[in-house]
């Protein structure tokens, strides 16, 4: 098994923990963080802990979450880069991702996910629980597609999006870069870069 080192330990955290040991292609060695001691059975250590020799050896994956706020990822996903770390996609057994699908490196594919054929999907993704991305679906950079979203064919999502739980977007739809979509909601036309949450 490979090594791998986790960014943040938060709630996120924990469940990409879970996936990481069920796909078990890599041994998690620790995670980084400047509050917590420990997360679920891991050791939590400081930055300082990011050593040349270590960064050599071992793969990196960021568990820190995107609800609205894409930045901190963004700015992780390249010190990683930058500091020479391998960034894997990780991909949980019991989500159905298709033969014919592209997955980008640091991306996570969550437990009851499915990707379809033909989807193409970018860096430094959370494709979250029971989340539905149909064929032909385009996901740009840095995107979190919440719990149980359901994403319909031929859509075209940009960089640093975020769709909220249970939302639905309309087959050909687009959604441009840095939209926030709440969750609830149905989509069914293009979306400009706004906020959009339901109102009671």
């Amino acid at each position: 098994m490979k090594n791998i080192i986790l960014i943040g330990a938060g709630g996120h955290c924990k469940s990409c923990i879970d996936v990481i040991e069920n796909e078990n292609k890599y041994k998690i060695i620790g995670v980084i963080d400047k509050k917590k001691k420990k997360i679920l059975n891991y050791k939590v250590f400081s930055e300082s802990y990011l050593n040349k020799t270590l960064i050599k050896k071992n793969y990196a994956l960021i568990t820190v979450g995107q609800i609205k706020n894409y930045k901190v990822r963004v700015k992780l996903f390249y010190k990683l880069k930058n500091l020479g770390f391998k960034i894997p996609s990780i991909l949980s057994p019991f989500a159905y991702i298709s033969k014919h699908a592209i997955i980008g490196e640091g991306t996570i594919i969550m437990h009851g996910a499915v990707v379809n054929a033909g989807a193409v999907i970018g860096n430094n993704c959370i494709i979250n629980t029971n989340s539905l991305i149909e064929h032909d679906v385009v996901i740009g950079d840095h995107t979190h597609i919440s719990t149980e979203a359901t994403i319909n064919g031929g859509v075209i999502i940009g960089d640093k999006v975020f769709i909220g739980s249970r939302s639905i977007i309309k087959d050909n739809i687009s959604i441009e870069n840095c939209s926030v979509v709440g969750a609830n909601l149905y989509i069914k036309k293009n979306l400009k870069k706004i906020f959009y949450e339901r109102k009671f």
